[in-house]
């Protein structure tokens, strides 16, 4: 019993991690009905703004290490704002009242634009980031189970890191006048220019709300992982989290997330050994087809009725 809660609860902090990418699909899409694809490529850029920026503080700089953490996030900060301006003045407002599927193609290209730029800008090496989250391995309930259960305390961190951007995310939506006309926004774009919403700020505001996000996401990834070109694959993973959250629930991206996670630390624990392996890879799109045939609008995804 104790094993398979250690899997478990693995498994579900590895969802959280999955959770925080997904997010910032959620919001964009939430707030203008576009999947942007590019938000792996927000996430390396973010995370490799804020490495750099962090060791060029610290080693030639000088700055103490909190002070340079600050700058750093706040330089970071600045650069997604940069990119939600730019993509808002230069890409979006171009394509107003155009088709989803044009608007998803234009977030390809501004996927390779914004990899090969930050790269090109930052550098292309695997960066170690170190925050100050802590990552000692920690055992708990060890007075329940024989040795206690391993946890990695990064991953706990992620996952109130995760909670509480979830419930800010929440109360901006549901609770203030932005997040109201974010979603007018998103049901009809000319209808909501009709009634006074100024579509090209609105864009911007959700852009950059989801660039902090990706920065959120780029930090712990980074720091977990390295600071690497893989964190842009990391839209890959998040594409199951949607499916079956809803691609319009902000605690559906956190609830997908630990299905994801979960399921797939399990079925490779238990399921691996006889099936050959490897299942972890694959189960998050196995399961997310299920889903795409028996619901495809996710668990919490709001259902599309069309009369004609």
């Amino acid at each position: 019993m104790g094993f398979f809660l250690e899997v478990l609860i693995g498994g579900l902090l590895a969802g959280v991690l999955y959770s925080l990418v997904a997010l910032g699909f959620v919001l964009i899409f939430k707030a203008s009905g576009v999947f942007n694809f590019a938000q792996g490529a927000m996430v390396l850029t973010a995370a490799l703004a804020l490495v750099r920026a962090l060791d060029v503080m610290q080693t030639q700089w000088k700055w103490p290490f909190g002070l340079a953490l600050i700058a750093a996030f706040l330089f970071a900060g600045a650069v997604m704002a940069l990119i939600a301006w730019a993509c808002e003045r230069l890409v979006l407002r171009k394509l107003v009242n155009q088709e989803g599927i044009i608007l998803f193609m234009a977030t390809i290209g501004v996927t390779f634009f914004i990899e090969g730029l930050a790269q090109t800008v930052f550098g292309a090496e695997v960066y170690p980031l170190h925050i100050g989250l802590p990552r000692e391995p920690l055992f708990i309930l060890e007075s329940v189970f024989d040795g206690g259960i391993l946890v990695n305390e990064l991953d706990i961190w992620a996952a109130v890191i995760a909670g509480l951007l979830v419930a800010a995310l929440a109360i901006f939506f549901q609770r203030t006048r932005i997040g109201r006309a974010l979603r007018a926004v998103a049901d009809d774009h000319a209808a909501a220019q009709s009634v006074g919403i100024p579509l090209n700020h609105i864009w911007f505001i959700v852009w950059l709300v989801a660039g902090l996000v990706a920065l959120a996401a780029g930090a712990v990834w980074g720091s977990k992982l390295g600071v690497q070109f893989s964190l842009s694959l990391l839209a890959l993973k998040a594409l199951p989290v949607l499916i079956l959250g809803g691609f319009t629930s902000v605690p559906g991206a956190i609830i997908g997330g630990l299905i994801i996670g979960a399921g797939e630390k399990l079925a490779e624990v238990f399921l691996g050994p006889s099936m050959g392996g490897g299942i972890e890879i694959w189960f998050a799109y196995v399961l997310a087809l299920l889903f795409l045939l028996f619901r495809p609008q996710g668990l919490f995804g709001e259902r599309i009725i069309e009369r004609v």
